[in-house]
């Protein structure tokens, strides 16, 4: 099952770019989308940086 938000996660962007290491889509967007810290806040509603990983890190390398 894929993450229903993954289509306009900054996440997918990171990764087609080629910043993102294809782990993060298996192990979260494609895989245990639940226990992603992204997706928890979206679903609250809540802000997130789009540089904040879906383990809830922040990645400073990744490009706005």
């Amino acid at each position: 099952m894929v993450c229903k938000w993954y289509q306009v996660c900054p996440m997918k962007r990171y990764y087609e770019q080629g910043e993102l290491e294809k782990k993060w889509i298996e192990n979260f967007c494609k895989g245990d989308y639940q226990s992603c810290v992204r997706y928890q806040m979206e679903e609250k509603r809540q802000p997130h940086p789009d540089r904040m990983l879906p383990d809830g890190s922040i990645d400073k390398s990744l490009k706005r």
